[in-house]
């Protein structure tokens, strides 16, 4: 059973450090066999701060970047965030990508690759609340990038070689819950 993984780069910020990590994800998981891998930049989807009058779980999009938005990330049956850490949490523009949908997260899987001083780590912990509500079950294994040793002069990504293993582990135990969540999707 194939399935399909979004790779999603959690940052808008101008210079950010987080596309140049996404990218190195998507080379680690593109070189697998076991599913299909998709970068997604939620830059690229234009989202104002959450402007549909209904909430999300009643499904009734109208803004045409939610449809957008919605198609995309409904056609994945799980997804690495990619996420910085700002302020002991995930990036304003992701947790707001994220609130823009409901059912298209739903019974699906979830890893994370971070950065940030303390390897992004309060960011997923702030991240693994969000996925709970939105019934995605999230892996084990997790990526944390220190921009201490992680980064040269904070900003060019020279990822320990180490990392790539931690990437590997984390894609195993995601693509598995994946193949589990998807035949609950298709019952």
């Amino acid at each position: 059973m194939t399935v399909n993984i979004g790779i999603i780069l959690g940052s808008t910020r101008p210079g950010r450090n987080g596309e140049a990590v996404a990218k190195w994800v998507y080379e680690i998981a593109h070189q697998r066999h076991d599913a299909e891998f998709e970068l997604v930049d939620i830059a690229d989807y234009h989202l104002p701060h959450l402007d549909e009058p209904v909430p999300p779980s009643l499904h009734q999009y109208g803004k045409p970047h939610t449809q957008a938005w919605a198609k995309k990330i409904a056609a994945f049956d799980g997804f690495v965030f990619v996420t910085p850490e700002y302020n002991h949490s995930t990036s304003g523009a992701l947790k707001n990508a994220i609130d823009f949908l409901y059912q298209e997260w739903n019974n699906k899987a979830a890893g994370f690759v971070s950065y940030g001083s303390a390897g992004g780590a309060r960011a997923v912990e702030h991240l693994r609340l969000v996925m709970a509500e939105l019934q995605i079950a999230t892996v084990r294994a997790q990526v944390m990038l220190s921009l201490f040793t992680d980064f040269e002069n904070f900003s060019r990504f020279k990822p320990d070689p180490r990392h790539e293993g931690e990437v590997s582990t984390m894609l195993d135990q995601l693509v598995a819950w994946s193949r589990a969540l998807k035949t609950v999707r298709t019952q």
